[in-house]
């Protein structure tokens, strides 16, 4: 499979079109490293021995193109040139062009969206040995410490998926009067991320809605061609008997939403997820397929990146040094809202122009565990619910 590495500088266009935009980035291919610097480093950091480092699972789904955008906004703001590495939904992929990157002889200032929990160890592993200092987002075994590392493996951190799981089954049950047939798309097989949520929505759909019954997962690899796909094929096993669809993550539900709208179904069929992401909020405005959105959860692609490179920069700079630091801030919970089409226009500032920068100014002012909309709220070991 072919590994792309991607070299980018300057904001990348907001246009939220999965396909228009890998484009762009794509075409973007060569272009140097970071055009300004507004943070000023401490004696004895050289930002010319490091580069900043963001593997992205894949350059189709919004979050991930959102997870680039972070990356250019600390990239910019530290002056340090920044390298992407998309995964193509490949783990192999992934590692390799991450080695590649770490053979240039710079160290690694690293943010990871793992496409399996199995990848944080090799991952980390490699990092250390070349002298980096990198953050895990959303995937990596439980077993699998930061503490227990050392301090190159600087934090590992996300949004609970449990909690996302649940916001979705509430208001997909909610919308169907708590009777109906549904479906479900998960994200990737071997994903923490993905694990959660699905329990999350299952625990509350079997503690709360007894009336709700759920016909078939589909994993769709946080892909929305894939989800499209796998939407297709269960619109052809179960027709007009699917009332709801719940997804893993709003790119995968973009692409299902799109094969239940060619199958005339979307106006019958009503649609939870997770991310709010632009076009799941044009969605909303617009009351797309009779109201079809019922539910979602609130986060930024950009905000996580920013958060997990700034956190390795702090360790990577002197700053902080993360075996010092409470375990809540080495394996972090940051805060996810549940969004409903009665709330989401408190959330539309985080998509205006100039976002990501703005977050990167504040997250900078305020540190890595303090800033909204995303701060803080809790650590450790995500514990799935019994149900």
């Amino acid at each position: 499979m072919k590994i792309l590495t991607m070299k980018l500088t300057g904001p990348t266009r907001r246009a939220f079109g999965a396909a228009a935009v890998a484009a762009a980035l794509i075409a973007g291919l060569g272009a140097t490293g970071a055009d300004a610097q507004t943070v000023e480093h401490p004696e004895g950091f050289n930002p010319d021995e490091w580069v900043i480092v963001a593997s992205v699972i894949n350059t189709t789904n919004p979050y991930m193109i959102s997870n680039i955008e972070g990356a250019e906004a600390i990239s910019e703001a530290l002056g340090i040139p920044l390298e992407i590495v998309n995964s193509n939904n490949s783990s192999q992929t992934s590692i390799s062009s991450i080695y590649a990157i770490l053979a240039s002889g710079k160290k690694p200032i690293m943010f990871v969206n793992t496409v399996a929990s199995s990848d944080a160890p090799t991952i980390v592993e490699a990092v250390k040995q070349a002298g980096g200092y990198v953050t895990i987002w959303w995937n990596k075994p439980d077993e699998y410490k930061p503490q227990d590392v050392g301090d190159n493996f600087v934090a590992f951190q996300k949004h609970t998926g449990v909690d996302s799981g649940r916001c979705g089954a509430q208001a997909l049950a909610e919308a169907l009067g708590g009777e109906g047939d549904v479906i479900l798309l998960p994200g990737v097989q071997d994903s923490t991320t993905s694990k959660t949520r699905v329990a999350g929505f299952r625990a509350e759909i079997a503690e709360n809605y007894p009336g709700i019954n759920i016909l078939e997962e589909r994993p769709s690899n946080w892909d929305p061609q894939l989800g499209a796909r796998n939407a297709r094929d269960l619109i052809v096993k179960y027709g007009d008997q699917i009332d709801g669809v719940w997804s893993a993550d709003d790119g995968m539900q973009i692409g299902a939403m799109q094969s239940f709208e060619n199958a005339g179904l979307l106006d019958r069929v009503k649609f939870a997820s997770d991310g709010l992401y632009p076009k799941t909020l044009e969605d909303i405005k617009s009351g797309r397929g009779n109201n079809a959105i019922v539910g979602e959860t609130f986060h930024r692609g950009y905000m996580a990146s920013a958060i997990g490179l700034y956190t390795a920069y702090l360790a990577a700079s002197g700053q902080i040094v993360p075996s010092e630091l409470e375990d809540n801030k080495r394996e972090s919970f940051f805060k996810l809202s549940c969004v409903t089409p009665e709330n989401y226009e408190q959330y539309l500032q985080y998509d205006e122009e100039g976002a990501p920068a703005e977050f990167v100014e504040r997250l900078i002012a305020n540190g890595p565990w303090d800033t909204e909309p995303v701060p803080l709220v809790g650590g450790g070991v995500e514990v799935l619910p019994e149900s």
